[in-house]
């Protein structure tokens, strides 16, 4: 054998004997330390851990300070809907008597309205309403409202007015006093004779302004008895009670 051989068998005892001293081993030096590699990638999202316990509330260690100025008072909201209408609460206590008020003035006379007419029945001519009772022959005509061709009295002054009518007939006959084209009563005489008799009545109305009163015959009664003639007169009159407001 070579000497490169012995020495190759004899570095292979050294590394296969434990018992050979590592001192005597030829040793070489240590390397050096390599580059650093590049960053590695971002590893996954972890899972969200648990809430942790509340943490003990900070001790305040500062000054409070002074109120501030009260801010500009924003726009009015939108009005809001309407509530419905609660129940009427009971009655209060009477109140005090007041004081007593002043005297009134002492009326006169001479400025009290004054309304009144009367009218007889003589030759009356043809009318509009062929029922109407016509009293043609004005006796008095207080502030003229009576019409001696319509037989109708027209309210100027609202109030409370008295109306009263007798009526001369020579047989049966039924008349209707009329306000406002409605029949306020009628008044009906049987009178088979064939002789004068008076058929009566009256009644006391509320009027407003413009509103007419007349008499006229019950269109049912197809017979005019009426009688018109210098033996006997039939008579419509009436007149203001008081007046009133309306």
């Amino acid at each position: 054998m070579g000497s490169k051989s012995w020495l190759v068998v004899y570095l292979l005892v050294l590394i296969l004997d434990p018992t050979t001293p590592q001192g005597s081993v030829c040793q070489a030096p240590n390397g050096r330390d390599g580059h650093p590699g590049a960053p590695g990638r971002d590893g996954r999202l972890g899972q969200k851990g648990d809430v942790g316990e509340p943490g003990m509330a900070a001790r305040s260690t500062g000054v409070r300070g002074l109120k501030g100025d009260p801010g500009q008072p924003g726009p009015p909201g939108k009005p809001g809907n309407q509530g419905y209408h609660g129940a009427d609460g009971p009655a209060g206590p009477a109140g005090p008597m007041g004081s007593k008020g002043v005297k009134g003035q002492v009326s006169n006379v001479q400025d009290q309205i004054r309304t009144a007419f009367s009218a007889t029945r003589q030759s009356p001519g043809p009318t509009p309403n062929a029922n109407a009772v016509v009293f043609d022959n004005v006796i008095t005509n207080q502030d003229n409202r009576y019409s001696a061709l319509t037989g109708e009295f027209t309210c100027k002054d609202p109030g409370y007015y008295y109306f009263s009518f007798q009526v001369v007939s020579s047989g049966s006959l039924c008349l209707r006093l009329m306000h406002k084209g409605t029949v306020v009563a009628t008044f009906c005489d049987e009178n088979n004779h064939r002789i004068f008799q008076v058929n009566s009545g009256s009644s006391v109305l509320k009027l407003a302004e413009g509103e007419r009163v007349w008499l006229e015959r019950d269109p049912k009664d197809g017979n005019n008895n009426i009688y018109t003639g210098p033996d006997a007169d039939s008579v419509f009159s009436g007149f203001l009670l008081f007046p009133s407001e309306v």
